[in-house]
C-alpha cells in the first residue's frame, strides 16, 4: 500500500477536496444539505473547528483547527466523505465505478485522497 506523506505538525490545516472527475455536484441544494449533515455528524464524535469554508461546484476548500493532541484529520475526512456518499447516492446519478474503484468499494463521488497544508505562524521559524 502506498504511504502518503502527511503533515503531523501544527493544528490548523488548509484542505482541498475534489469530486470524482470534477463532477459539478456540490452546490446542489440536496448536496449542500447532505454535506452539512455529514460534517455535523462527524463533529459529534471527532470535533474540530471550522475557520473558513469555500464550496464550489466540483471542489471545496476549508480551514480546520483540531483539538490539542489530535491530528487525525484523515479519519474525519473519511467519515465526512462516507456519510455524504451514503446520502448522495439517493439523489445523484453517478458514473459507473472502474474495476479498481469497485474492488476498493469506492463510490464515484469523491476523488481519492485530498490535499492538506499545515498553517503555521509566519513568525515561527523553528519549523523551517
Amino acid at each position: 500500500m502506498s504511504e502518503y506523506r502527511r503533515s503531523r505538525h501544527g493544528q490548523i490545516y488548509f484542505f482541498t477536496v475534489v469530486t470524482y472527475q470534477r463532477q459539478p455536484i456540490l452546490c446542489l441544494e440536496k448536496s449542500k444539505a447532505a454535506l452539512k449533515s455529514a460534517i455535523a455528524e462527524t463533529r459529534l464524535t471527532h470535533p474540530f473547528l471550522i475557520h473558513a469554508w469555500v464550496l464550489l461546484p466540483d471542489h471545496l476548500h476549508c480551514i480546520w483547527e483540531l483539538p490539542d493532541g489530535d491530528r487525525d484529520y484523515s479519519k474525519r475526512w473519511g467519515m465526512i466523505k462516507t456519510k455524504f456518499s451514503k446520502q448522495a447516492k439517493t439523489f445523484l446519478t453517478l458514473p459507473e465505478p472502474s474495476a479498481s474503484r469497485a474492488r476498493h468499494r469506492e463510490s464515484t463521488i469523491w476523488q481519492r485522497r485530498f490535499w492538506e497544508h499545515t498553517i503555521r505562524d509566519e513568525l515561527d521559524f523553528t519549523s523551517h
